[in-house]
C-alpha cells in the first residue's frame, strides 16, 4: 500500500508532500526527528503534523499525486484536498495511469 500524505508545520505555517509505502506514523516521526538529514525541507522544523493523505494502489500512482501536487505551489489547492471531494476526484482523474 502507498501514499501520498501532506505534513503541515504550524511554525513555519508551511505544507510538505511526500510519498512513502510505510506507515504514515513512521514517516512523520523520522521528519520530526531530521532523519533524511538536517539540509532537507522537512528539517526546518521539528512540528509536523499529518494534514491529509491518499492511499493509493501503486507507488507510480502516488509519486505522480506527489509531483501534480507541488507543481500546484498552492495551499489553498491543497486545502481544497482536504475539504472537497470534487478536488481530490480531479487529482485522481489527472493522475490514474
Amino acid at each position: 500500500m502507498c501514499f501520498c500524505y501532506i505534513d503541515s508545520s504550524p511554525t513555519l505555517g508551511k505544507f510538505y508532500t511526500g510519498i512513502t509505502q510505510e506507515s504514515l506514523g513512521e514517516r512523520l516521526s523520522k521528519h520530526n526527528n531530521q532523519a533524511y538529514g538536517n539540509h532537507r525541507f522537512t528539517a526546518k522544523a521539528s512540528d509536523w503534523e499529518l494534514f491529509f493523505s491518499i492511499r493509493t494502489d501503486s507507488f507510480s500512482q502516488a509519486r505522480r499525486m506527489e509531483l501534480f501536487i507541488k507543481k500546484m505551489k498552492s495551499k489553498t489547492f491543497i486545502k481544497k484536498l482536504k475539504e472537497d471531494p470534487e478536488t481530490l476526484q480531479f487529482l485522481f482523474n489527472k493522475t490514474k495511469n
